[in-house]
């Protein structure tokens, strides 16, 4: 089989990896549950490579993401839920009725107006959504509530800061940042207390609230919490290349090195950016 840019080809790739009889050994085993890793490991990457500015590795990324799709979708094709046609059918369907303002008649012409349009034609597909289920005898919508459309699937410091969002379309939400410090510090209190108590299980709840009032203040300041944590894992990494490279320079080992040599060159690595940061901002 040949390849090809075009999207037929791929799906005609997957459906024979799919078949029985003369398929991918390992393809053909496969459930939605066991790629479902695959498919949030792949975003991630696409990620990944958008950070890193590398094209080349998004062009690839962006493919591995897209496999994923053509993946879910030849399954419930085997099932006789729904196929790709399915899945590309619904998106422009919605992707052109949430943009009146573009495919249609619409007043909304600033960014502020087109939100408040998206999300009241959100809430008209919801109601249409809840009407279709009902008809086909469907369990009542699990994304009912307020803040149902918010996916439990998602990473957990995603899911927070969404919760966090919905809840605050309604105004459950600090005004400003000041009391959320205070309420970090509340928590790292209590948290402190599960530790001299040695209560795994107040630690490990203690530090949930920790995280999500985290999330809050990072929300209040306009911080995204999950690109700041990406920022700093990658500092991390960065920092701790430096000590490994360090001491190799030295004819030392990471294993060998005393916590005090790793800290000292962590220290080094940090003078360093500080010495490039300060540099960038000169030119």
């Amino acid at each position: 089989m040949e390849p090809s840019r075009e999207i037929e080809r791929l799906i005609e790739i997957m459906a024979a990896l799919r078949q029985p009889e003369t398929g991918c050994p390992w393809d053909v085993v496969q459930t939605f549950e066991t790629i479902k890793p695959y498919t949030i490991e792949e975003a991630y990457e696409v990620a990944d490579a958008i950070e890193r500015n590398d094209m080349d590795d998004l062009c690839e990324e962006l493919g591995d993401l897209l496999l994923q799709v053509v993946f879910h979708a030849r399954m419930a094709e085997e099932r006789g839920d729904f196929d790709f046609g399915s899945v590309v059918e619904a998106v422009t369907r919605k992707m052109i009725r949430r943009h009146p303002h573009v495919f249609a008649r619409s007043d909304a012409d600033t960014p502020e107006a087109v939100k408040l349009q998206w999300d009241d034609i959100k809430q008209a597909e919801k109601r249409e959504r809840k009407e279709r289920r009902a008809k086909r005898g469907l369990p009542e919508d699990p994304l009912r509530g307020h803040l149902g459309s918010v996916q439990r699937s998602f990473p957990a410091l995603v899911e927070a800061l969404k919760l966090q969002e919905r809840a605050a379309k309604v105004g459950f939400d600090w005004s400003e940042p000041a009391p959320i410090l205070d309420k970090i510090e509340e928590e790292i209190g209590e948290l402190r207390e599960a530790l001299r108590n040695d209560d795994q299980a107040a630690v490990a709840d203690e530090l949930g609230d920790l995280i999500f009032a985290l999330v809050n203040i990072g929300r209040h300041v306009g911080a995204d919490p999950e690109m700041a944590l990406r920022g700093t894992n990658t500092k991390f990494r960065n920092r701790f290349s430096h000590i490994e490279d360090s001491l190799a320079a030295n004819g030392e080992s990471l294993e060998a090195a005393t916590l005090e040599r790793m800290e000292e060159l962590w220290q080094a690595a940090k003078q360093i950016e500080r010495s490039l940061g300060d540099a960038t901002s000169k030119e």
